[in-house]
């Protein structure tokens, strides 16, 4: 697994656990049940995706920064021990 798409590969393991329910006035929820509040509410199916992945993508990042215990997710562990400035470039 190359480093440098580590991101790219977490939040696409963690975008491909997502499960989309239509509500009852015809929009679409996501919600990634290994991700804790990871969630979108958007009008159409493809919106929600967007909206969800947009989050899931704030939600790793300040996770990162603020150290946070992540999910591992396939064999992606991104709880390792970093100094500040590896994740300060983040």
């Amino acid at each position: 697994m190359s480093v440098q798409f580590i991101l790219s590969q977490y939040l696409d393991e963690a975008l491909d656990r997502a499960v989309y329910d239509k509500l009852e006035d015809g929009s679409f929820a996501g919600t990634i049940p290994d991700c804790p509040g990871v969630i979108a509410f958007k009008v159409g199916l493809r919106e929600c995706e967007r909206e969800l992945r947009s989050v899931l993508e704030d939600w790793l990042l300040l996770g990162l920064r603020l150290g946070h215990q992540l999910p591992v997710l396939g064999e992606i562990d991104l709880n390792k021990d970093v100094t500040h400035a590896e994740v300060e470039s983040v």
